[in-house]
C-alpha cells in the first residue's frame, strides 16, 4: 500500500448494525469511513463538509428523502461517485438511481467481497 492519504468513504445506511459492519469492511480495505449517518438531510449537509472521495449509500432512509433524493441534491455541488446498497432491486429504483450516475448498485445483503470487488474495479480506473 502506498503512503497516499487514505480515501475517505462517506456510509450512509439506517441499520446501525450494517453501517458498522460495512464500516469495518472499509477499514479492512484501507478507507478512512465516516458513517452512522440514517437521514438524507444529514448526508448532504456532511457531503458538502467533508466532500468524501466515495458514499457509499442505501436507497431507504429515515426521514422523508430517500437515498436517491439525497444524491439528487448532493449533485447539485459535487460529482463524488456513489455505490448504492439496497434492497429494492426493482427497476424503478434502478431507474431513478442511474440518473445521479452511480459506480455500482448493491442488492443486499453485502458480502466483504461484493463490496471489495466494486471497489478495486471502481477506483482503479479513477486512480
Amino acid at each position: 500500500m502506498d503512503n497516499q492519504q487514505k480515501k475517505t468513504v462517506m456510509i450512509v445506511e439506517d441499520d446501525l448494525i450494517l453501517n458498522l459492519l460495512y464500516e469495518s469492511y472499509l477499514e479492512k480495505l484501507g478507507f478512512d469511513a465516516e458513517g452512522e449517518l440514517v437521514y438524507g438531510k444529514t448526508a448532504i449537509e456532511v457531503a458538502k463538509k467533508i466532500n468524501p472521495h466515495l458514499i457509499l449509500m442505501d436507497i431507504s432512509l429515515e426521514g422523508e428523502i430517500d437515498g436517491i433524493e439525497a444524491m439528487q441534491e448532493i449533485r447539485k455541488f459535487s460529482d463524488v461517485p456513489v455505490i448504492y446498497i439496497t434492497g429494492n432491486s426493482d427497476p424503478y429504483h434502478v431507474q431513478r438511481a442511474k440518473e445521479t450516475g452511480y459506480l455500482d448498485y448493491l442488492v443486499k445483503p453485502i458480502e466483504f467481497n461484493d463490496l471489495k470487488e466494486s471497489l478495486d474495479r471502481n477506483f482503479k480506473q479513477a486512480n
